[in-house]
């Protein structure tokens, strides 16, 4: 079975894999500027300031994340499109987006897996209008690591995992301390954690760089049979860290902090149902041992429907505000594997599956 999105592959220096990624899905990629260039416009960010704040988050990038940085620097090159404006896509969060109702992620250490398996798991929710720019990125360096992202056209990594058993999965969050002028960007600090060899490098790789805008990691790493896995999640701010464990071999989170940082959430001040999203993933988890098909389970979730953790588009609303489950996800970081299938999760569809043990 085919993938349910496209597929591009990449080999070589972070430049080279930039450069082949941005000439294979050039055309993807000019839509895809053109569309956030209008969201900008439409935030009162007109093209000038767009490249202002490109060329500030591609400084910080270039500073702190120089390999991710090349490669986004190949992305233009390839694509022949402007830097400025493949940075600021980039960096689209800090631009025009705080916390929304999107994104539920989970956890489950092989101590509470059926399998044993260390797994990471979510539903990827985004206005609906944001799919057809979706699609995978395989690439596999000069060093030999490979990586499997889930991403946007011109953007290079969201949900993935790579080579190592290293798997990361993501969710918005919302600071009053988030701001536009310059950090490493979002998106730049998810490639920075997947292009790292072990959970400590992955920490150092978020944790230690400026940042604009709020963001949450949950991430995780098999290790050889007989070592149990870890995992870990991480919300970070610009200016402050906060971490959450497993417990009882689980993680979940939604679109709110639920470490000391929410003192500073946005989210408390406008409502949202990340509230209760994270709590139901934990709950109907159970607690006995956990099944992958409990989990996607998890993922076809309709409590609170529409706003639930299976998300579906609500009509009539404001456009900015529609969000829908567009992919779901599955990271097996024991298999090196990743099962993806179009949302909402719940239409009956089927995961295909990517296993970095096979050739790219």
């Amino acid at each position: 079975m085919p993938p349910p999105l496209p597929l591009i592959t990449a080999k070589g220096t972070p430049r080279k894999c930039g450069t082949t990624y941005g000439s294979v899905a050039a055309s993807a990629i000019a839509a895809n500027v053109a569309n956030y260039m209008t969201r900008f416009a439409a935030a009162g960010i007109d093209a000038q300031q767009v490249h202002g704040y490109g060329a500030l988050f591609r400084a910080a990038s270039h500073q702190h994340a120089p390999r991710v940085a090349e490669m986004l620097d190949g992305v233009a090159e390839g694509a022949r499109a402007n830097v400025d404006e493949i940075y600021a896509l980039n960096g689209r969060t800090e631009l025009i987006y705080s916390a929304a109702g999107e994104c539920t992620a989970i956890a489950v250490l092989g101590e509470r897996s059926a399998g044993g398996h260390t797994l990471l798991a979510q539903n990827w929710d985004w206005h609906p209008d944001q799919r057809p720019y979706a699609l995978l990125l395989d690439t596999t360096d000069e060093r030999g690591r490979r990586v499997v992202a889930l991403t946007e056209a011109g953007m290079l990594a969201k949900a993935g995992l790579n080579d190592a058993g290293l798997g990361v999965c993501v969710n918005m969050l919302g600071s009053t301390k988030d701001r536009r002028d310059g950090g490493v960007p979002y998106h730049v600090l998810l490639r920075s954690a997947l292009e790292s060899a072990h959970l400590g490098e992955a920490l150092a790789a978020v944790c230690s760089v400026p940042r604009g805008a709020s963001i949450n990691l949950l991430m995780g790493q098999a290790y050889p049979a007989g070592t149990p896995g870890e995992a870990i999640d991480v919300e970070l701010a610009p200016d402050d860290v906060g971490f959450l464990h497993p417990v009882d071999g689980v993680i979940t989170h939604a679109n709110h902090f639920e470490t000391a940082l929410a003192r500073h959430d946005t989210l408390k001040y406008i409502g949202s149902s990340s509230f209760f999203r994270s709590s139901r993933a934990r709950r109907l988890l159970g607690t006995g041992p956990v099944e992958e098909e409990g989990i996607r389970a998890v993922l076809r979730d309709h409590g609170g429907f529409p706003q639930a953790i299976c998300r579906h588009d609500e009509p009539g609303g404001a456009d900015a505000d529609r969000t829908e489950t567009l992919f779901s996800l599955v990271l097996d970081l024991d298999e090196r594997r990743m099962s993806i299938a179009h949302g909402p999760a719940c239409r009956g569809v089927e995961y295909h599956h990517i296993r970095l043990g096979e050739s790219a």
